[in-house]
């Protein structure tokens, strides 16, 4: 993380995710067809000693199609977007395992769901596949840069869903705060990593809501209906929760949410679940693992928070162990 009063870009952190200012132009050349053909032989012969999704997407393609829990949509530049280009390598399913079981399970709980929010939409991949599994499901995706909620509204017209999807710039956190923050444009990728507590000299203030007014804001949220959550906020879901407590009593919502290492208050976080009765269960390679207690740590980083038991989950479809 940056020095809270050093710009993110110039900062130790900032530098090494651009390589040093090399990053946008080595991988555009490996986008180019033939240093793209000649990329894909080397990671044939590397096999898993090379993470494919790591790799540029080739320039030439600019869609990519999504097929995952009996469902189709597709998800626009993966040149830019870091999950479409995961798709274009995983031929349509995100090639780690865990992060794929994090998406189906999703699936399966989004189908009952009448309101899903997606907190930290980036491209907006869960909320277009919570619109494609149900057909009744109001959703409602909140992404904090502008570059990259354009992104996902035109994920979303690719597809579509402007009927059934909303697309909010602006982040969840705490009333009246906002932030400031790089628009995302330019780089090599869509950055899926920014959040509300990292510094920039220079950006756009982006306007900051608690959990509890988002749910004020949208008819039927605060009455009890099923409801599910995603929140990937890269440190802050503490802040997020801990400012949605009237939300969480009311509707007791499945929430899928990424636990970062080194950046995630754990004690917040569970702080602000405990008293709704939220059990934690950690995506691992192939299945949801029970924990009492949440932690932070490599190499999985994906959690279910829920009011459900073991057996309410099996019932749902969903297997857990422990």
């Amino acid at each position: 993380m940056a020095d809270d009063m050093t710009d993110y870009h110039q900062s130790g952190a900032g530098r090494r995710h651009s390589w040093h200012g090399t990053k946008a132009l080595v991988k555009r050349v490996l986008s180019w067809r033939l240093p793209h053909g000649a990329m894909r032989v080397v990671a044939a012969v590397a096999g898993d000693r090379i993470s494919q999704e790591r790799l540029p997407a080739p320039a030439h393609v600019k869609s990519v199609q999504a097929r995952m829990a009996g469902v189709t949509f597709v998800m626009q530049r993966p040149d830019r977007c870091i999950i479409a280009k995961e798709l274009y390598w995983g031929r349509g399913r995100r090639p780690k395992p865990a992060d794929q079981l994090a998406l189906d399970v999703f699936a399966q709980l989004a189908r009952d769901a009448r309101l899903v929010l997606d907190v930290g939409a980036y491209t907006g991949i869960f909320s277009l596949l919570a619109a494609r599994v149900s057909n009744d499901s109001d959703v409602h995706a909140f992404e904090v840069l502008p570059e990259v909620a354009k992104a996902a509204l035109d994920n979303v017209v690719a597809n579509d869903l402007l009927t059934r999807i909303t697309i909010h710039t602006e982040g969840i956190g705490k009333d009246g705060d906002s932030a400031q923050l790089d628009t995302g444009a330019g780089g090599s990728a869509l950055p899926d990593f920014y959040s509300t507590d990292l510094h920039f000299e220079r950006g756009v203030h982006v306007p900051l809501r608690s959990l509890d007014s988002v749910a004020e804001s949208i008819p039927g949220a605060t009455r009890g209906v099923a409801t599910l959550v995603k929140i990937d906020v890269e440190g802050t879901e503490d802040i997020v929760l801990q400012n949605g407590r009237q939300f969480l009593e009311a509707n007791r919502p499945d929430i899928v949410c990424e636990v970062l290492p080194d950046r995630a208050n754990t004690a917040g976080i569970q702080a602000a679940l405990d008293p709704h009765g939220y059990r934690y269960y950690r995506f691992e390679e192939d299945v949801l693992t029970a924990h009492d207690h949440l932690v932070a740590e490599e190499p999985f980083r994906d959690w279910l928070f829920t009011t459900r038991t073991p057996d309410h989950l099996a019932a749902a479809g969903i297997s857990v162990r422990g």
